[in-house]
């Protein structure tokens, strides 16, 4: 019963920001209801006691999207100068094939089994862990020294060159 009213909380969390993110004006604020619709699917994550995708979805998602807003504040001046429109000619045409694909995806859906769950799920972070750090150190320290280089290109390059004064 507890787990129904949390997942029915997690469900309207993740579907009502989303719905706010393709209907809001202002491009920074669509990215604030993105955060919150992602905290959402991360919390979908930890009630299904999937623990590193949990922690990938906090750390990569909702971090990633803050890190572009923070650079996009940083770099383009106002948020409320951002806002912009909300439709164009395709929508219609957009909308009827968002339709379809809906009517696919529940018609697919709709013939999935329903299987019980019998044990209890398992925390997965442990053996990801011992893998990553472990048998696979060395492709995680590359990948490590790919995205820091890869900031501090960003950072070069976003930097303003000043001229002889």
């Amino acid at each position: 019963m507890v787990q129904s009213i949390i997942f029915s909380f997690l469900a309207v969390l993740v579907l009502f920001p989303a719905v706010l993110v393709v209907t809001s004006k202002n491009v920074f604020h669509s990215a604030l209801w993105l955060i919150l619709s992602l905290a959402g699917v991360a919390g979908m994550y930890a009630l299904l006691a999937a623990d590193f995708l949990f922690a990938v979805q906090l750390l990569v998602y909702i971090g990633g999207v803050t890190i572009v807003l923070l650079f996009v504040i940083l770099l383009s001046g106002k948020p409320s100068d951002w806002a912009g429109r909300q439709v164009n000619e395709k929508a219609w045409a957009a909308g009827l094939f968002s339709l379809f694909l809906l009517a696919a995806l529940g018609s697919f859906v709709s013939e999935w089994p329903l299987v019980p769950v019998t044990s209890a799920p398992k925390l997965t972070s442990g053996p990801l862990g011992e893998l990553l750090f472990r048998e696979m150190v060395l492709p995680t320290e590359l990948i490590s020294f790919v995205l820091v280089a890869a900031l501090v290109g960003a950072i070069y390059f976003s930097v303003k060159k000043r001229g002889p004064s």
